[in-house]
């Protein structure tokens, strides 16, 4: 309940203009953001893999409608895994890609083109895709882009929400050799027709799907920030090598470097760029921690 309505309300121009507007709201998601550029991105990306962390760089954007706008965000990404491969990261780093934001909505195959021509870059940078899920009207056509993009480049990373009801089946399917597999809790206000809404049920939910990754051959990314879930993933008994943990950078930081230090794969989500408000909102609906730091900082202005 707390998640819909903080979304609703983030969706409101006033309350947009309000947040991007105030200066004092940089404070903030400096905790979430790594930046504006690709040059910010790039020296956190070194930073977070110095520590022995690895990185997947979010370049912020979404819903895009425009054909333009589309290609310049595929460019985007493109020269960042152009920046990745110059500065010795691509070993360590990959990146995330929104069909949304590559014109999805589009008609044609727009975002295809757009994903292929990623995939291309990072093929040629020595490093992987991960394409990520959005809400829930988006998972059939995702999932079918992700296989197609898997005929040329099987190493393309699946995304899939506990929180929809779907999902445990999709994960059986997932898990095949050679598979990666991103598992989330899920960040979108999704109605209960398709989504479980109390969160004890996407837990279970959560857990259920963990563990039919982790019983499978495929490499299980296990994006959580919950000690119960990571507990599960630590002591199920795989190969260390054989699947990750990951989580949203500026958030549980001792615990990556804990898992890192531990011999894990521990991967940071590092998103960056000016288009920052649609991810922000998501992250002060998680937690309403989030939500009241905000709000003091803008009352202390």
């Amino acid at each position: 309940m707390f998640s819909a309505s903080v979304l609703a309300l983030s969706r409101r121009p006033l309350v947009r203009r309000l947040v991007t507007g105030a200066p004092t709201t940089r404070r903030v998601v400096d905790r979430f953001v790594a930046g504006d550029t690709l040059d910010a991105a790039l020296a956190t990306t070194g930073e977070l893999t110095a520590a022995g962390l690895l990185v997947t760089l979010d370049h912020l954007g979404e819903d895009t409608t425009d054909a333009t706008r589309a290609a310049a965000i595929r460019d985007a990404y493109v020269a960042a895994l152009d920046g990745l491969a110059a500065h010795g990261l691509a070993d360590r780093a990959e990146v995330s890609v929104k069909l949304s934001a590559l014109g999805a909505a589009l008609p044609g195959t727009v975002a295809l083109d757009n994903a292929a021509a990623i995939c291309a870059a990072a093929d040629r940078a020595g490093t992987t895709v991960t394409v990520d899920m959005e809400d829930h009207t988006t998972v059939d056509t995702t999932l079918e882009t992700v296989a197609k993009l898997r005929a040329e480049h099987p190493w393309v990373g699946a995304v899939v929400q506990a929180a929809l009801r779907r999902t445990e089946g999709d994960c059986a399917d997932l898990a095949r050799e050679g598979s990666r597999v991103r598992l989330v809790k899920g960040a979108y206000a999704e109605p209960a027709s398709v989504a479980y809404t109390a969160k004890a049920e996407v837990d279970a939910s959560y857990e259920r799907c963990l563990r039919i990754l982790l019983a499978g051959p495929g490499h299980p990314m296990v994006a959580t920030h919950d000690p119960r879930l990571i507990a599960l993933a630590e002591g199920y008994g795989r190969d260390p090598a054989t699947f990750e943990f990951q989580m949203l950078y500026g958030v549980r930081v001792p615990e990556q470097h804990r898992l890192a230090a531990a011999g894990h794969r521990m991967r940071v989500y590092v998103p960056y760029g000016a288009d920052w408000y649609g991810y922000f909102a998501r992250r002060l609906a998680e937690r309403p921690a989030n939500l009241g730091f905000l709000l003091r900082a803008l009352l202390t202005r």
